[in-house]
């Protein structure tokens, strides 16, 4: 395959794996509701649960995690150049976000991304993984947690790729933290206004 073909389809095939409708397709099978006709209306694992099948939800968030992590384990198993890993890591990500299977309206990436962070490195999805579970501990904030351990993971990423040809992989994880906050807008005002939801909370 020439590299020109690669640089196409490769972020293409990640795009259309990202795509993957994980929360509509589990909800179909485990015969629940369409879970964007169930609180925030995001395709994703925590609007699962609220059908209150575990299971369902459990399995949701494996699959969405799997969207970023095997696109980008592909790529790095194939040896690909570092600018392609990246783009193929973003691809997978905003597959999630905007997928083409949904009319381009997804969920809001948090599992996803760390699906990429755990094929990019086990150290980002160490690093998330604790800073996630100690903002929550402390504030029972998902979001909160969620958004200080992105912005931790991408500062991190310097650390983890310090070889110049590893730059492009710093680049997509900065645009994946930045596409995580821009996608938790409304739960920052929330957040401002004190009326986020906490973890274990119950809502209508």
């Amino acid at each position: 395959m020439s590299q020109t073909l690669a640089f196409f389809l490769g972020p293409l095939a990640a795009y259309l794996i990202g795509s993957v409708p994980s929360a509509v397709l589990i909800s179909k099978m485990f015969s629940l509701a369409d879970p964007r006709d169930v609180g925030s209306g995001n395709p994703g694992a925590t609007n699962v649960l609220r059908s209150g099948n575990k299971l369902a939800a459990i399995l949701t968030l494996l699959g969405d995690v799997l969207k970023g992590a095997i696109p980008v384990l592909i790529a790095l198993q194939w040896q690909a150049p570092s600018s392609l890993v990246a783009l193929v890591a973003i691809a997978a990500f905003l597959g999630h976000l905007f997928p083409v299977f949904l009319g381009f309206k997804g969920g809001k990436g948090v599992a996803t991304a760390v699906g990429v962070f755990i094929a990019l490195s086990w150290k980002l999805f160490l690093c998330f993984g604790i800073v996630w579970l100690l903002i929550a501990a402390l504030t029972r904030y998902s979001s909160l947690a969620a958004l200080c351990a992105s912005a931790v993971t991408g500062v991190a990423s310097f650390a983890v790729f310090n070889q110049v040809h590893q730059l492009q992989l710093v680049g997509a994880v900065f645009s994946i933290v930045a596409l995580l906050f821009l996608r938790h807008r409304e739960n920052i005002e929330r957040l401002k206004a004190g009326s986020e939801s906490k973890i274990g909370a119950k809502t209508d």
